[in-house]
């Protein structure tokens, strides 16, 4: 069985390759219509503050062209109840950015209505600022009669820097389901000593703890109304419901020493719960027993909206079982995901930004025996140029992913300082030094560019400077950059400018060499058991031009592929109209 990870616009993505009925569990964490940028802060080794701070992304959305398309292919698909209701949603709003983030979310929530089974739930994580639409958008996709709950998660601590109105410490997470036989495994929440204490607040001689409970009928039972003697030779009458259990388990309860006799003969007889034998409490829609990820905690990666394992643990093992594929597709850096891979289920990861791609594979080293594939990255020549065009910062990352480096905070108004990307590792004396990383994608590099990162390599103090371009670099350039002369760490010498071409980093036929770098990037990213499939061009050209496109089929126990003819839709998007995915 093999998961799939996918780079690329998730409306594009479902539309291309997922089929009908086919995932178990959807859970969505869009961008919330914040008007954010959200910034992605790394660190160092042993806790060091890192420089390296990247737009990890943008949830600004904008009524424009484009979002009128978007929403004219509402108004001619299938679901009238859909059109019907975004029709009044935009009398009623008008062509704002509010409008445009609804548009957008209406039209990927349509799509994963159409991959969900019959059996299956979506559950969508959002805040105050548009949930009050999107459950109209929800009601109008999945039906109003599908709602099954409205799920409030504290998701921090009180703040004390609240004026003039309350504290915003919950984010709402809906919960649908496809129709009514839907999978539902009770999840039960462990108690506090404290609430032990008070729950089960009586012990019996060999330390027990025990509640006393009713043994009333809670509607009328007649063939359950029946005086009943008890061992202790007392007869007691049943409440005028009835007893909530036959003479032959009351019998089996008086056996076991498990009846619970009142202090008055008149007194009502009850039921001993013993704590030990309780799962636990059944959850309910407040959740409160979830804390936030800590400063500290050995889960926080620094992904802005990253939300904690123990949230996705929950909804997964409750709305799925083992071997049931579970979707994401604002995967972000990749909570979810981890989760599904952790609790045997099988996955689809969808984000746009290669940057999550690649948090996404580094969690899921953690399992030695993770398969997966990456589709929609480039693996050959054709696909790192196409990306470079259509997507320079996009490509920075990627080349970062191929080195292990950490994408250097960007800008797109204002130089960069020359830096792309960086390197950490411990040198001499155990403290810790940089290799600073510089990109290009364009077709032209000249000598200048190697002296200039010299300058660079100077005035970071950093150890090794990294040159990547995607075009063969000029003997002029490689005489500069052996100038730059050699750093050794324990005996091994290492250029301080090296000079490697994208071709070369993906064919395997040169690295990095640097005192923190693997034995092997290429062979770590690409091990035989994470097979990779590159379908660059598919994803991006024949996807927009609306050609029948490859579909996955989830319905047997791998994934397969096959070939589906769908209607052309339209699947562009605008800057406008949701530029930016990614959040668990």
């Amino acid at each position: 069985m093999e998961n799939r990870l996918f780079y690329g616009d998730n409306l594009a993505i479902l539309r291309q390759y997922i089929g009908d009925d086919c995932v178990d569990l959807i859970y969505l964490d869009p961008p919330f219509k914040s008007s954010t940028a959200y910034n992605l802060i790394y660190t160092g080794p042993a806790g060091h503050h890192s420089d390296a701070q990247v737009e990890a992304f943008v949830d600004t959305w904008h009524w424009g062209e484009q979002a009128e398309r978007e929403f004219d292919a509402l108004l001619h698909q299938s679901n009238t109840d859909v059109a019907e209701m975004m029709r009044a949603l935009r009398r009623f709003l008008g062509e704002n950015d509010m409008m445009a983030y609804l548009t957008m979310m209406a039209s990927r929530l349509l799509d994963l209505h159409r991959v969900l089974k019959s059996t299956g739930s979506l559950y969508l994580h959002c805040d105050p600022t548009a949930s009050h639409y999107i459950k109209v958008v929800l009601d109008g996709i999945f039906g109003k009669e599908m709602f099954r709950n409205e799920i409030t998660w504290k998701r921090t601590f009180a703040h004390g820097n609240v004026g003039r109105n309350y504290g915003c410490i919950a984010d709402t997470i809906f919960y649908y389901t496809k129709g009514d036989k839907y999978t539902w495994n009770q999840p039960f929440a462990s108690l506090t000593d404290e609430e032990r204490s008070e729950k089960y607040p009586n012990t019996d001689t060999g330390g027990r703890r025990w509640q006393s409970v009713t043994l009333r009928n809670p509607s009328v039972r007649p063939n359950l109304y029946f005086p009943y003697k008890a061992s202790n030779g007392e007869t007691y009458q049943p409440h005028q419901n009835g007893w909530s259990c036959n003479m032959q388990r009351l019998r089996l309860y008086d056996r076991e020493g498990r009846l619970h006799f009142p202090a008055k003969v008149d007194g009502a007889l009850r039921l001993k719960m013993y704590e030990d034998e309780s799962p636990g409490e059944r959850v309910q829609n407040i959740w409160v027993d979830i804390p936030p990820i800590g400063a500290q905690a050995a889960e926080r990666l620094g992904y802005p909206t990253q939300k904690p394992l123990a949230l996705l643990e929950r909804i997964i093992r409750t709305a799925s079982n083992e071997g049931d594929v579970v979707l994401d597709p604002f995967c972000g850096c990749g909570t979810a995901i981890e989760a599904a891979q952790q609790l045997r289920r099988r996955w689809l990861g969808i984000d746009i930004t290669h940057l999550a791609i690649a948090l996404v594979e580094t969690r899921l080293r953690r399992f030695p025996n993770a398969k997966f594939i990456v589709i929609g990255r480039p693996e050959d020549m054709a696909g790192a140029q196409e990306l470079a065009l259509r997507d320079k910062y996009q490509f920075q990352y990627w080349v970062c992913s191929l080195l292990d480096a950490q994408p250097f905070r960007q800008k797109k108004k204002g130089a960069d300082g020359g830096i792309d990307g960086l390197i950490y590792f411990v040198g001499h004396r155990k403290e810790t030094e940089k290799i600073v990383v510089s990109v290009k994608g364009g077709a032209n590099v000249s000598v200048q560019m190697i002296r200039d990162l010299r300058g660079v390599l100077e005035r970071e103090n950093a150890a090794i400077a990294l040159f990547v371009t995607l075009t063969k670099p000029t003997p002029p350039m490689e005489v500069e950059a052996a100038k730059a002369g050699f750093a050794t760490y324990e005996s091994e010498r290492y250029a301080r400018i090296q000079i490697l071409t994208i071709e070369d980093l993906l064919s395997g036929k040169t690295r990095a060499r640097h005192p923190g770098a693997l034995l092997d990037m290429r062979a770590n990213k690409r091990r035989p058991d994470r097979p990779v499939q590159s379908t660059q061009t598919d994803l991006f050209s024949a996807v927009e031009r609306g050609k029948a496109g490859e579909v996955l089929d989830l319905t047997d126990d791998v994934f397969r592929s096959t070939t589906r003819k769908r209607p052309a839709r339209s699947t562009r998007r605008s800057r406008g109209s949701g530029r930016k995915q990614g959040a668990a």
